[in-house]
């Protein structure tokens, strides 16, 4: 019985050949950063990633997913434009 249930479990398991893993340098092309701005981003657990050895992978779904959150939002950066200032009377008409 305990075999079957484990036998399940493996059969249902995604297999390497589902997973596309990009290299640090793949990932780093794909969203346009540095190498330390990727580790900063795994380390902040940003975007997961995956350690075989002494190399470290990352899931392409991951990336992507990624990508999507950063969407920003139109209307969001408003911030960026402030107002232009208005120009009273009290200024134009000091002379000084």
């Amino acid at each position: 019985m305990i075999c079957k249930e484990m036998a399940r479990r493996v059969d249902s398991a995604p297999v390497a050949e589902d997973i596309r893993w990009l290299s640090t340098a793949a990932a780093c092309r794909r969203l346009g950063i540095t190498v330390r701005t990727l580790y900063r981003l795994v380390n902040e657990g940003q975007i997961p990633a995956y350690r075989f050895g002494r190399v470290y992978r990352l899931k392409e779904d991951d990336v992507d997913s990624f990508i999507e959150a950063s969407r920003i939002e139109p209307g969001t950066l408003d911030h960026l434009y402030p107002e232009p200032r208005k120009v009273t009377s009290d200024t134009e008409g000091n002379g000084t």
